[in-house]
């Protein structure tokens, strides 16, 4: 689960503005509420478009976590006139692509298709029905759940998947942030048809929905695609924003027992919003901390000098409210204590000394120099926009990047970590340790 999240951190906002300068964002809302985002592009005679909903897995009622989740599946899988099948060949014919995106802020879709007149209005009828007309089939509802069902069950077997559940309770406690994405196996057994619909009631709303648009069409035709999209969506207000993320003051240590034979350690503690004025130094710094690979700060202490682990990582995550910093790692079952105190002391100096002037250079020159290799498609440019669209940054936000990056001091990083970062606060989760360690 936080794997996933990794990659999707770090392919979404870590690509390359310097390849984008200048990049012509033209926003405005439809008539019914939605909000747009669109890049006019006809270097290639494809269109990508993307629409996101706040419908995350933050939004599950506790006794029915998994609602979010099994909405968004069965959206796709039988709409309006459209059975399932139909769905799938109606996007085939005309060489279109079906995708999406879950996490617990976001619920969304994408098509990706060629953008003649004939192509596209194929494309975006099937998701105009998907998003407005969703069946919810009842074999079809037994069937995934079911699946669902069976993957988490066989999820409750990995030792990566229970600690990073763990961590993410451990971290938000009562808050809808510690729920997991995919549910349980007996709060997904409870959903029935008439919850799907009204969730999708609910949170499915014009005025809760982001459309960015990418490629080859102009500005009238674009503004006629997002009101389509809109425009059969249920009336009504966006919902409620969640609740702000309250940390603790003291944070706690937690063993499952798993007869993995290495420990996976989660270590860590609510620490970034979305629109953090401090996100650059956070970032930046991190980069020296853990988020640099084998040049990172984490690495060489805890896998070069001690050789206690072949890969260790920092990160952290922005969400709408506070999304987690984490330390993660696996090593040797008797070597757990040893790497529990090695992580957490090497933050403790960082927390200290910030880094070096070297550090902070060459940080700042693979960030900016491994940018431009990762802006090479109109898909990537659509994440970006989609981003920006969901969580309302800056138009901006991607032309000032580097600046802002090339921006970040010493004394940036180091009053922006004492500020966020309390090791006395962080919840450490061990799935496989010793159960015979004491507390640290």
């Amino acid at each position: 689960m936080i794997s996933d999240r990794i990659l999707v951190f770090l392919t979404t906002l870590a690509l390359a503005p310097t390849a984008l300068a200048g990049l012509d964002i033209q926003h405005w809302s439809t008539p019914q509420g939605a909000r747009v985002y669109f890049v006019e592009n006809h270097e290639l005679p494809m269109l990508d478009v993307s629409v996101d909903f706040a419908a995350g897995s933050a939004r599950d009622p506790r006794a029915k976590s998994g609602l979010a989740s099994l909405t968004r599946q069965l959206m796709s899988l039988g709409a309006g006139k459209y059975e399932e099948r139909d769905i799938a060949e109606k996007m085939a014919d005309v060489g279109a692509n079906l995708g999406g995106r879950f996490d617990a802020d976001r619920a969304g879709f994408q098509v990706r298709t060629l953008s003649g007149k004939v192509e596209r209005e194929q494309a975006i009828d099937v998701l105009g029905a998907i998003l407005a007309t969703p069946r919810f089939d009842a074999g079809i509802l037994t069937r995934e759940k079911a699946r669902v069902i069976a993957g988490l069950q066989e999820s409750e077997t990995r030792p990566d998947y229970l600690g990073a559940k763990a961590f993410q309770a451990a971290i938000y406690g009562d808050h809808p942030y510690a729920l997991n994405e995919g549910g349980e196996v007996a709060t997904v057994a409870k959903i029935d048809r008439d919850d799907l619909r009204a969730f999708h009631r609910d949170h499915y709303r014009a005025r809760n929905m982001s459309i960015a648009v990418m490629g080859d069409i102009s500005r009238a035709e674009a503004e006629a695609l997002a009101e389509k999209l809109a425009s059969g969506l249920p009336p009504g207000e966006a919902p409620a924003p969640i609740p702000p993320v309250k940390p603790v003051e003291q944070g706690k240590r937690q063993v499952i027992p798993h007869h993995a034979t290495q420990s996976h350690l989660f270590m860590g503690l609510p620490g970034l919003l979305r629109e953090d004025p401090d996100y650059f130094p956070l970032y930046v710094g991190n980069y020296v901390l853990g988020g640099g690979g084998f040049d990172s700060r984490l690495t060489k202490a805890i896998r070069d000098k001690k050789g206690l682990a072949y890969s260790v990582y920092s990160y952290f995550m922005p969400m709408r409210e506070l999304g987690p910093f984490q330390i993660g790692l696996q090593t040797r079952r008797e070597a757990t204590d040893d790497a529990v105190a090695s992580a957490r002391a090497e933050l403790e100096r960082y927390l200290q000394e910030g880094p070096t002037e070297a550090e902070l250079t060459q940080a700042k020159n693979n960030i900016v120099g491994g940018f431009p290799m990762r802006i090479d498609s109109n898909r990537k440019i659509l994440e970006y926009l989609a981003v920006i669209g969901f969580y309302r940054l800056p138009l901006d936000w991607l032309d000032t990047y580097t600046p802002q990056v090339e921006a970040v001091s010493r004394d940036d990083i180091l009053r922006a970590f004492r500020a966020r970062l309390r090791p006395e606060a962080m919840d450490t989760v061990i799935v496989g340790g010793q159960l015979e360690s004491p507390p640290k």
